[in-house]
């Protein structure tokens, strides 16, 4: 590990990646200030939970640092492949807790939580928020159904084609489009 200042704002998420896959630690830090937050809003989301949350927060971070070199650029970027390593942290957490219901934190919850530290980030959270609903709503309800219930709900395929009495292909196209158009409308408004 390494000692001194952080790694410059400007480097490329790839870049950073290259430098933990190096070992550097300013590297995994300065991927954290840029992503913590909203890895924590993600897992806050699903559990319901502040240290449940965090807790998976460190070990998704953690399994960055250990598997930074796994990551391909080719199938997304190194935003979506920390986030989805949040998600399966999260729902796995989920899943572990014994006779615990299922306890969805409503958005305006997450957004008290999260914005408690750093005003900042309660701004972007909030312009985020307002842009991923415009682009959900642009989604046919079908589309727009499945993928709340996977990113929001913290349900996998199988549970919501069970819950939406619908097939297993059904789910993963309406998913797999769904995804496809957000991501249209997110890139079209600056959000990568």
């Amino acid at each position: 590990m390494s000692d001194g200042p952080s790694e410059p704002p400007e480097a490329t998420d790839e870049a950073l990646l290259d430098a933990i896959t190096a070992r550097d630690d300013r590297a995994l830090a300065a991927l954290y200030d840029r992503y913590g937050g909203l890895a924590f809003a993600l897992a806050y989301r699903i559990l319901g939970d502040r240290g449940a949350a965090e807790d998976v927060v460190q070990d998704a971070f953690l399994s960055v640092w250990r598997r930074a070199g796994s990551f391909q650029t080719g199938r997304g970027s190194v935003r979506t492949w920390l986030l989805s390593i949040v998600h399966h942290r999260a729902i796995d957490r989920l899943r572990g807790t014994a006779g615990r219901a299922r306890q969805d934190a409503p958005l305006d919850e997450v957004d008290r939580v999260v914005s408690a530290e750093d005003p900042w980030r309660e701004v972007s959270t909030t312009l985020q928020r307002e842009v991923l609903k415009r682009g959900l709503a642009t989604l046919p309800d079908a589309q727009r159904e499945t993928i709340e219930l996977a990113y929001f709900g913290g349900y996998t395929q199988n549970e919501i084609a069970q819950r939406m009495a619908v097939p297993l292909g059904t789910v993963k196209g309406r998913m797999r489009i769904g995804l496809q158009k957000l991501r249209g409308v997110l890139m079209g408004a600056g959000v990568e």
